[in-house]
């Protein structure tokens, strides 16, 4: 007897039709287009030609030796100031401090902090040296290695004014 009620169930249930949650499913996906983005635009390669004059440097060759009997080089014995653990960049320079005859410029530091360096102190990773400290400037000299002959050369750079 419990035999023909289940066989009964089963066959009062069709399966071709569906019910009203199938009907929503398959009619939900006629209007959906997919939104694709198209694909990046793929820019040709251009190669760059290393010239012998020396108009580009060759990323491959080793960089010359540094000219040992050159008068201009850093003093690598030194010990290492704190504002060098930075990169010029990264630094702001925001007022100038007069105490007792000496003038110091604040520099912000990329953690937040301020901090005085005077003429004379090093300054980025470069062996940059406060030359000049005035209202609106900061003046560094940096000793940096040249790319083509390996020489130490100096350079100046500069912080201006960040007023906030």
């Amino acid at each position: 007897m419990s035999l023909f009620l289940l066989s009964m169930n089963l066959t009062g249930c069709d399966f071709e039709e569906g019910d009203d949650l199938d009907q929503y499913m398959r009619d939900a996906t006629k209007d959906v287009k997919p939104k694709v983005k198209p694909l990046p635009e793929v820019l040709p390669y251009m190669a760059l030609q290393y010239n012998a004059d020396g108009t580009l440097v060759d990323p491959f060759r080793a960089r010359k030796a540094a000219n040992k009997s050159g008068v201009l080089q850093p003093n690598l014995n030194r010990p290492r100031e704190p504002m060098e653990a930075y990169p010029l960049e990264s630094l702001k320079y925001v007022g100038m401090l007069s105490k007792s005859k000496m003038t110091y410029a604040l520099l912000k530091t990329p953690d937040e902090s301020v901090q005085q360096v005077k003429l004379g102190s090093y300054v980025g990773q470069n062996f940059g040296r406060v030359t000049k400290i005035e209202d609106g400037e900061l003046v560094l000299t940096e000793i940096v290695q040249d790319d083509l002959t390996g020489d130490w050369v100096e350079r100046v750079s500069s912080l201006t004014l960040q007023e906030q």
